[in-house]
């Protein structure tokens, strides 16, 4: 357990100038401000850093804009892409006429779902490791205005490319869906990725591998080893950070957006969890379907259960729900099988240690705020335990490939963040248990998704809609 002192002690090791305090939005981007290292002493991890709150997506109104940001000592790090010496910490948030943790700071509710689950007694520690695939390109465009709106995104590996004059075209391009695993040439981000593990290493995240994924035109993912709820949510935000960083000081861009390309696969982040006590997982059982405790079952009963309004805060954009969509390996079907990635929840089974005995939850991508994303799933599988909500039996079929009478029989994800906003709207009680989640929260996500996001879709004509209607 880290203290200020340790913190000061490593800055004066590190020979730090310059202290950057992040914290999170509502939406998911961190923000920050810096100040010179004699601005931080042991006083600021108790008293803390005002802010204007107004100023934030999601957080107060200009009458009520007076907010405080406090250092979490185990969170220090030297930041990796800064010129002066800088030392990061992320922070949470008070408020300061009450002197308690703000209702809406997600990195408070993530810890907040983190003593819930203890006082439950089922479990005293979570594990968690989220999957966070992106894309980089090397050149995007867009625009939108009153009387025009484009797109246009390039990228020296996408296959559309393989005819443009390239003085030389060499050719290597991935051909769409064929981008899982190819070695160089076709793989011409090797470097790039290890560049960004190489950072992640320095910036202490523990990395298991790098690889091109399925899609053409750069697609990447990088895999965290699993840990903490809130650690963990930390770690993906630095790990974003970094991804982005790296990739912009080699003049490309990266992005998390779930669905940049048409008519190929998404970007997901497929959320890998398990439940310890005593140092013990307690989602194995030796002689269970899939090696899977009665406990690991009920869990995923309730993520099946909570799967819709899950979604709302899990695949939390309009573009979420154009990856979502069957026939491009998205986990659509709300139904669980050991080994199968066309169901929303499948069991992996690569080892028969029970230390790794998981379960992994596929609709998830990485646009969301992780400490939602992440708090949410964990109250929606408790519901599940308390409550002894079985998922019935598995389906070790390829769900896609189903007959329509089948298929019909089975639930599916929100088919648009619409839907998802009106499950969460129906559906939020669970989120409620423990005070991790309040019902202000719950409101002005549902707000701002609505009025910020769907209706700001939903006003603007689409370029597509010309091809349709223009010469009706």
């Amino acid at each position: 357990m880290k203290t200020a002192q340790d913190v000061l002690a490593f800055a004066k090791d590190k020979d730090v100038k310059m202290v950057d305090l992040k914290f999170i939005d509502l939406p998911g981007i961190w923000q920050h401000f810096t100040v010179p290292l004699a601005e931080l002493d042991e006083n600021a991890f108790v008293e803390g850093f005002g802010f204007d709150g107004s100023s934030i997506r999601g957080f107060r109104v200009i009458n009520e804009s007076d907010m405080v940001l406090i250092p979490d000592p185990e969170t220090v790090v030297i930041d990796p892409f800064n010129k002066v010496t800088t030392m990061s910490l992320i922070c949470n948030v008070f408020d300061p006429v009450t002197g308690e943790r703000y209702n809406r700071d997600p990195r408070g509710i993530a810890q907040k779902a983190e003593e819930y689950l203890k006082t439950t007694g089922i479990a005293d520690e979570s594990f968690w490791g989220p999957e966070a695939e992106f894309f980089v390109f090397d050149d995007i465009r867009f625009d939108q205005n009153q009387h025009s709106g484009y797109y246009y995104v390039d990228s020296i590996e996408g296959t559309w490319n393989t005819g443009r004059d390239e003085g030389p075209n060499l050719g290597y391009k991935p051909r769409y869906k064929e981008g899982y695993f190819p070695v160089p040439p076709t793989d011409s981000m090797q470097d790039l990725r290890n560049e960004m593990v190489m950072t992640m290493l320095e910036a202490g995240l523990p990395i298991e591998c790098q690889h091109h994924e399925v899609a053409t035109a750069g697609q990447a993912e990088i895999d965290i080893k699993y840990g903490p709820l809130t650690r963990m949510a930390d770690q993906l935000m630095m790990f974003k950070y970094i991804v982005k960083n790296v990739a912009y000081r080699n003049n490309r861009t990266a992005t998390f957006m779930p669905k940049p390309l048409f008519q190929d696969n998404g970007t997901g982040m497929h959320v890998h969890q398990s439940l310890w006590k005593d140092g013990r997982p307690i989602f194995f059982d030796s002689d269970g379907y899939a090696k899977l405790s009665g406990t690991a079952l009920y869990y995923i009963g309730g993520l099946l259960k909570h799967a819709q309004a899950l979604t709302a805060l899990t695949s939390p954009t309009t573009n979420s729900y154009k990856r979502l969509v069957p026939g491009y390996e998205a986990p659509v079907n709300l139904v669980y099988s050991q080994r199968n990635r066309s169901a929303a929840v499948r069991i992996p089974m690569y080892s028969s240690n029970p230390k790794t005995k998981r379960i992994e939850f596929r609709p998830p991508d990485p646009s969301c705020n992780p400490y939602l994303a992440f708090a949410a799933m964990l109250l929606a599988g408790i519901d599940g335990i308390k409550n002894k909500i079985h998922p019935g039996a598995p389906l070790d079929k390829d769900i896609f490939e189903l007959p329509p009478e089948e298929a019909r029989e089975i639930r599916s994800v929100p088919a648009s963040l619409d839907q998802a906003l009106k499950a969460l709207e129906n559906d939020y009680e669970f989120l409620l248990q423990g005070g991790v989640f309040d019902k202000d929260l719950i409101d002005t996500w549902i707000e701002y998704k609505t009025t910020r996001e769907v209706d700001a879709i939903r006003l603007r004509p689409h370029p597509y809609e010309f091809m349709l209607y223009y010469d009706i």
